[in-house]
């Protein structure tokens, strides 16, 4: 009997990396230049709008409360912190208007705190969907640091209530809006970083706790760093050294935006530190981000 003929491909065309080239194909996850991914960053802006809402509905659905949470959560962290340190430790104590003071630096630091450790869980609690799509998996941790931006404002609205009441409104509380800006860039920058670290590295979301607290307490969150190392008459560069803390320089350009008071006491060099901050963070957070592009959602 007559048998049939094997089909065989051409010659020089059997290896499929042949085959893609021949046909113009590419790889799905293939890590584009910097400059292209972020215009598709760009391009992908409503989709982190979107999906930050989303979370941000789907956080407190649950609740009984709801949305009321997001105005709720600030106020008893600022609670706690006020009765543990302002009354039980006394730190209060030298410092005019301490609510005001504790909530700005609580409010300031939990930013960050918070884009840090949801951005650092923002890949594996979606690897469905990165498996699944092709979209630049910036987004995801972008829109944890939006959802945390949204809590921010409603803290801030909070903040400007106590201080419009206790000191009252003044014009320099414009300069909230710049050193805002200057967070959320850092913040963008130090949410990729642990975005990618968190991916390849499980036990970050275990020490994370740790660092975060450590950081804490070095920030001048429940003291003025300036006026409690006069109190130990510390060398003046360890107030330099703790001034370069990124959190520190944030907490302390809104506090000398909304208090009054807060002006004899400022760190030394904080806007400086505060700009060279946000744009080397940014700008290193994106390239670091970037470059495991291609590997995200493997494995």
């Amino acid at each position: 009997m007559p048998t049939a003929a094997v089909p065989t491909e051409p010659t020089g065309v059997s290896d499929p990396a042949a085959l893609a080239e021949r046909y113009g194909l590419s790889k799905s996850s293939l890590r584009p230049p910097l400059g292209s991914y972020l215009r598709e960053l760009w391009s992908r802006r409503k989709f982190v709008v979107s999906y930050a809402t989303a979370r941000t509905y789907a956080m407190y659905a649950g609740a009984r409360l709801g949305s009321i949470w997001q105005i709720l959560t600030p106020l008893l962290n600022a609670a706690v912190y006020y009765l543990a340190f302002g009354v039980l430790l006394g730190t209060r104590n030298g410092i005019n208007n301490y609510v005001a003071f504790l909530l700005s630096g609580v409010f300031v630091f939990t930013f960050t705190q918070r884009c840090m450790t949801e951005g650092s869980r923002s890949l594996a609690l979606n690897l469905s969907l990165i498996r699944t799509l092709h979209f630049p998996r910036a987004t995801l941790p972008l829109a944890y640091v939006l959802n945390e931006l949204n809590q921010m404002l409603i803290s801030l609205g909070l903040l400007f209530l106590v201080v419009g009441f206790t000191d009252g409104p003044a014009w320099r509380w414009l300069l909230v809006v710049p050193a805002m800006l200057l967070q959320v860039m850092f913040n963008i920058g130090i949410t990729l970083v642990f975005a990618r670290i968190g991916t390849f590295v499980t036990d970050i979301s275990q020490l994370l706790p740790f660092i975060t607290r450590t950081w804490l307490y070095a920030s001048g969150i429940f003291f003025s760093l300036p006026y409690k190392l006069s109190q130990l008459h510390a060398p003046t560069w360890v107030v330099q050294v703790l001034a370069f803390n990124p959190i520190s320089a944030y907490i302390d350009i809104v506090r000398r935006s909304l208090l009054q008071e807060h002006q004899r006491n400022q760190l030394p060099n904080a806007w400086t530190i505060a700009v060279v901050w946000a744009f080397v963070m940014l700008a290193g957070g994106l390239w670091y981000f970037w470059r495991a592009e291609d590997r995200y959602g493997r494995g």
